[in-house]
């Protein structure tokens, strides 16, 4: 039954009943901060409704039933307020109402994130010597492998698999194959999507399908193995399936390694990102990048990582230096998919750990 199809004073009685905890939209016009919005749209319950099916249209959003709708709108109507609130606070970036705003913040981080760090494949390769020397004067002052053709179009890794699970999900998949896209087109000229979902089906030694992996045990499988092969012959499917390493028999993209960026080292990921597009590994789960929307990221996160993503640039904004990082959450997402974040934070790890755990694939032509 949808919600429009009720009498409105009905419809009106059942969100106002919701709406007790909502007296904070009667602020005033010129405190309003939502992203595309008038400031009419946040003071009057009439007003509110009209803007969660708007929304509802926008993103294609349909539920089963009458009472999860008026569930999800809680929970929007609780997002909202998270969005307006911290927008009013902010001032290098801003939050929105983006496709994941029917979300309570514990589900999005159970469906979206999924790195899984631990010690049974320690971390080597360290390009210790070659990285530690101080020679970054010779760095460019900004770098965009967007621009330079070696990133794909932004993917996204949707609920892979069974979202009840504590950090189920499959970026550390994604995060692997945007770095590996990006060294096989600097090296090859070949600008080549490649597939996730054979490494969650195939690369179960260490990793753990659509329950989280890691990148560093994704480069070595791909180097055993003998490359991946192509997104459009083994297509993302939101879900563990079985391996078929030899799909279509298409021919795959190599690698002959990989090497670590020496950890808390930001100069050294910026010699490494001059080079080539980079795997990292972030904390995502704060409430901020749920609903990120725009600008140079400086928000409040820890170091405990829990999501893959890929450096694809650097540059600086405004005065403000930032990482391009593309994400795996949709184009909808941030800025078209990407997030820049601060850099130069006169942290090691870096926001959100960003300089804790990045690696990179090697590739002989």
């Amino acid at each position: 039954m949808a919600l429009t199809s009720l009498p409105k004073l009905v419809s009106l009685a059942c969100f106002i009943l919701l709406s007790s905890s909502s007296t904070w939209m009667a602020s005033s016009a010129r405190d309003f901060s939502i992203v595309g919005y008038s400031p009419d749209d946040l003071t009057s319950i009439d007003n509110l409704v009209i803007l969660f099916e708007s929304w509802l249209d926008r993103h294609g959003k349909k539920y089963e039933s009458i009472e999860e709708k008026l569930r999800r709108f809680e929970i929007f109507k609780d997002n909202l307020k998270h969005v307006d609130e911290r927008n009013r606070a902010l001032t290098n970036y801003w939050l929105g109402l983006n496709e994941f705003a029917d979300m309570a913040h514990d589900e999005f981080k159970q469906r979206f994130l999924g790195l899984r760090v631990d010690d049974r494949l320690p971390r080597g390769n360290e390009l210790r010597r070659e990285f530690e020397q101080r020679d970054f004067e010779s760095l460019p002052k900004s770098v965009d492998w967007r621009k330079k053709g070696a990133v794909t179009r932004v993917k996204n890794q949707g609920s892979c698999g069974d979202s009840r699970r504590a950090n189920a999900g499959s970026c550390w998949a994604f995060s692997t194959v945007a770095a590996v896209e990006g060294i096989n087109q600097i090296v090859t000229g070949n600008l080549t999507e490649l597939s996730e979902q054979e490494l969650i089906d195939c690369d179960t030694a260490y990793n753990s399908g659509c329950n989280g992996g890691l990148m560093d045990y994704a480069f070595t499988y791909i180097v055993s193995s003998g490359g991946l092969h192509k997104e459009e012959d083994y297509p993302y499917l939101m879900e563990e399936g079985t391996c078929e390493e030899s799909r279509a028999m298409s021919e795959a993209v190599t690698i002959s390694g990989y090497h670590d960026v020496p950890a808390n080292d930001e100069k050294s990921l910026l010699k490494a990102l001059a080079n080539q597009p980079v795997s990292v590994a972030i904390e995502a789960s704060g409430r901020d990048f749920q609903f990120y929307s725009g600008g140079v990221f400086d928000g409040h996160c820890g170091t405990e990582l829990d999501h893959g993503v890929a450096a694809v640039g650097y540059g600086t904004s405004r005065g403000v230096d930032y990482v391009v990082v593309k994400n795996s959450w949709g184009p909808k997402w941030g800025e078209k998919g990407y997030i820049r974040m601060k850099r130069n934070t006169g942290k090691p790890a870096g926001i959100c750990g960003i300089n804790k755990m990045a690696s990179f694939p090697t590739k002989i032509k």
